[in-house]
């Protein structure tokens, strides 16, 4: 693999276990210009009980903050899971250049698994993605949080 994606990627996956340890779902997302990190994020649903407040979300809006704009043209975006209907939703918005995901999301997933959002071409602007970077390292942090969520609810 690419040492630039993985460098990138191993962020969000930092992020992601942020996420982990508030107890909220292990997703994370760095958003880099011209090689460069711009704004990093990570689930904050439960904390800020606000159900935009996903990794995607947070990362957009804390770029655009730094660079006074909404509009993302040369970004590239990070992110551990493959983004949902609202997150592709806002990253074809955005104009972000391209989308890379470690863990594909059958259920809900907008690039390319259940929808594909991120490719629409009757929206302004369809985003390059790539999907499958560092996805074991990704769907097995998924995968243990969810199992030990269940595991407490069984001992309740």
């Amino acid at each position: 693999m690419d040492k630039v994606l993985e460098k990138f990627m191993s962020s969000a996956i930092r992020e992601a276990k942020k996420a982990y340890l508030k107890d909220e779902v292990p997703i994370g997302a760095v958003l880099v210009m011209n090689g460069v990190i711009i704004s990093r994020a990570h689930n904050l649903v439960e904390k800020l009980q606000k159900a935009t407040a996903h990794a995607e979300i947070l990362a957009i809006e804390k770029a655009s903050k730094k660079l006074k704009s909404w509009r993302l043209d040369d970004a590239e975006l990070f992110v551990t899971v493959e983004p949902c209907a609202m997150c592709a939703g806002a990253i074809a918005n955005a104009r972000i250049k391209k989308v890379y995901f470690g863990a594909y999301e059958g259920k809900s997933g907008c690039a390319v698994s259940k929808y594909s959002v991120l490719a629409d071409n009757g929206l302004n602007h369809s985003v390059e993605f790539e999907g499958g970077i560092e996805e074991e390292k990704c769907s097995t942090l998924l995968k243990e949080y969810f199992r030990e969520k269940r595991t407490q609810k069984s001992k309740k």
